[in-house]
């Protein structure tokens, strides 16, 4: 996963104009509908809870790190005001589990 992202980075910063377009009209929309599969999963049940994010002794409150991250990546971009810094919640980063062989993989 991570390797494809950085294939389509790199594509985006060093691919010429021809190359770019056909990259953005064969990624886009897997990027999109993937970017939807994830936030359906993590849509707020009727308690206003992530289904996702929310475990059997704590809930996780909407809007989820999952809607936070999309927010700010795909709505606010650049040009939102950053919180101070005192304000600002963690990074996401995808939790790291082990395979059943033993590997480490990084779930999304």
């Amino acid at each position: 996963m991570w390797e494809r992202l950085d294939l389509l980075t790199e594509l985006a910063n060093e691919a010429d104009a021809p190359s770019l377009l056909s990259v953005a009209r064969s990624e886009l929309p897997r990027l999109t509908e993937g970017w939807r599969a994830l936030l359906a999963a993590h849509e707020p049940d009727e308690k206003g809870n992530c289904p996702e994010c929310s475990g059997r002794w704590r809930q996780q409150k909407s809007p989820c790190s999952v809607w936070r991250a999309a927010y700010e990546h795909l709505v606010a971009g650049g040009l939102a005001p950053r919180p101070a810094r005192h304000l600002r919640s963690a990074p996401v980063t995808p939790p790291v589990t082990r395979s059943r062989r033993g590997m480490v993989v990084r779930a999304h």
